[in-house]
């Protein structure tokens, strides 16, 4: 009975550090989560680590944590943050909150989107559950752009790892129809910043975790082409920002330079770091050189006039 109250305890100090931090949480869907089938066996996990919500798996629930910047420095840029693990699970913390914290002390109010994990077990088509949710993340933020002071044409899209497939998804698939839309309110964000991101589905490129779970076991031609985001650039997908290390022996580096060269191809505005050590999943930086990749990214987002008021 004590292990069992302390281990709550953990659980409420952990919410109510969260909640100290960010302003709202929002549902993301008001109505029927398109395509979603119920199953009451199919309940969500929260992992604690040091007393921190530290990830999360299997999401019934897709949320939207809303993190508003000091007014004085609010310049109405606003970034929807997508955590990575692999489509299996969500590095929520380091992935998800510690990032909109540094993105508020630039002046952009972050958005943390904890979306569904594909699953047969609650999706009637588990390949284009996240994308829904992602299309619908853009959506709310820019319907809601007055109360949380964002400017409409200022949007971005953020992931790390399987997150930054889900944002570079949305960059290229923003138009796709993956459920009804409640109005004409634009998907398509004004740019995205990808972190040591999967973008193909192509084998010996890809994360093959990310690539099952995503697409299942034994995927055809069409939905892998569909789904490797450097085939389905245009001269249409946002400006990009990347990021990679050369050692990066989870998701290889190659990811990264071939959606750059899918969008210079297309005359897309990009820029990218391709760091010597780093590994896979360093967040905002913890060791090697791309402990300095955060300021290139403020230096970018000034050079786009996104620090701007």
């Amino acid at each position: 009975m004590k292990n069992y109250k302390n281990a709550i305890l953990i659980i409420v100090l952990a919410v109510s550090n969260m909640l100290m931090a960010q302003n709202e949480l929002v549902n993301l869907w008001s109505n029927t989560i398109p395509g979603a089938i119920t199953n009451k066996e199919y309940q969500e996990i929260e992992v604690i680590k040091d007393g921190e919500l530290s990830g999360t798996s299997k999401v019934v629930q897709p949320t939207l944590s809303i993190f508003l910047p000091n007014n004085e420095i609010s310049n109405g840029t606003s970034v929807i943050i997508c955590p990575g693990g692999g489509y299996g699970h969500l590095a929520i913390n380091k992935e998800g909150f510690k990032v909109a914290l540094w993105l508020n002390s630039l002046g952009i109010t972050a958005v943390v989107l904890k979306y569904r994990l594909p699953s047969d077990s609650i999706m009637i088509d588990k390949t284009v559950g996240p994308l829904q949710d992602a299309q619908e993340a853009i959506r709310v933020v820019r319907r809601n752009a007055k109360k949380w002071n964002i400017d409409v044409d200022k949007v971005g899209i953020m992931g790390f790892s399987a997150g930054g497939h889900l944002a570079a998804t949305l960059s290229t698939h923003y138009n796709d129809k993956v459920y009804e839309a409640s109005d004409d309110v634009s998907a398509k964000p004004n740019f995205s910043i990808l972190i040591y991101p999967v973008i193909s589905m192509i084998d010996g490129v890809t994360h093959n975790g990310s690539k099952t779970n995503l697409l299942g076991e034994s995927p055809t031609g069409s939905l892998i082409e569909k789904f490797s985001n450097e085939k389905q650039v245009t001269a249409e997908t946002p400006i990009t920002f990347l990021v990679h290390a050369s050692d990066d022996r989870a998701v290889p580096v190659e990811n990264s330079i071939y959606y750059y060269n899918a969008l210079k191809k297309n005359n897309v505005g990009i820029e990218m770091h391709l760091y010597q050590e780093g590994g896979h999943g360093f967040g905002l930086g913890v060791t090697g050189t791309s402990l300095f990749w955060t300021k290139s990214c403020e230096n970018w987002l000034a050079s786009i006039k996104h620090l701007e008021k």
